[in-house]
């Protein structure tokens, strides 16, 4: 009785240690992963995403990267009034001479790329120069649907360096030959939040890159060519 009690002890023992083992394992691989990802994606971004708008290559097209026009608390949101400002910069300075906007529309009430086009109108960007992608659902979405949808090769995407880094990833790891501008920042203590999301976005990029994962939707072709 005595021994059968002490050999349960011992295989119980041997499970919690096995356990605590594997365990330790995995957090371990998955510490090295997502340390290896977000170094790698900022690194292979480093020479074409750029705070300088004179060192671009001019193309045809920018891609803006949506977020919400408004913060929870219905404040304006900053990385978005500097991602329109950046975009109508570059317009302007003919650095690129149409834009998509693309975003997410997964109701009526919340119109990602209709509150981008109103506010590039605002800053003078005509409405005919402004295609909107309604489904922008994620930035993989953003980047493969200007090539696939727009039929565009050549793209600057148009967002704060974190993400520009991600997305000029992705884009050039499905074939598209991306730059990306760094539209202004927002305060070092409003930053927090996002930057903490962007490291799991990372990792998902690079597993989304390895495994060939494509857009939620695409559809059919829309030439942009002509205007």
């Amino acid at each position: 009785m005595i021994r059968d009690r002490l050999n349960i002890r011992n295989m119980m023992k041997r499970i919690v240690i096995s356990i605590v083992t594997v365990t330790t394992v995995l957090v371990a691989l998955g510490l090295v992963f997502t340390v290896w990802a977000n170094v790698s994606i900022s690194w292979r971004a480093r020479h074409v995403v750029t705070d300088d708008a004179d060192s671009l290559r001019p193309v045809s097209t920018g891609l803006v990267l949506g977020t919400s026009r408004r913060v929870v608390s219905g404040r304006p949101n900053q990385y978005f009034d500097n991602r329109m400002d950046a975009a109508a910069e570059l317009f302007n300075r003919n650095i690129i001479s149409r834009i998509i906007v693309s975003g997410d529309n997964s109701s009526r009430y919340y119109n990602e790329p209709l509150d981008m086009r109103n506010a590039l109108i605002q800053r003078g960007v005509p409405a005919n120069r402004i295609h909107m992608d309604y489904a922008g659902f994620r930035t993989l979405d953003s980047v493969v649907r200007a090539k696939e949808i727009f039929g565009q090769d050549q793209i600057i995407v148009i967002s704060q360096k974190f993400h520009n880094e991600r997305a000029v990833f992705i884009a050039r790891k499905k074939g598209v030959d991306a730059q990306g501008f760094n539209a202004a920042d927002v305060p070092v203590n409003k930053r927090l939040k996002t930057r903490l999301r962007e490291i799991g976005a990372r990792n998902k990029a690079m597993l989304d890159v390895v495994f060939g994962v494509q857009p939620k939707f695409l559809g059919d072709p829309i030439d942009i060519s002509d205007q």
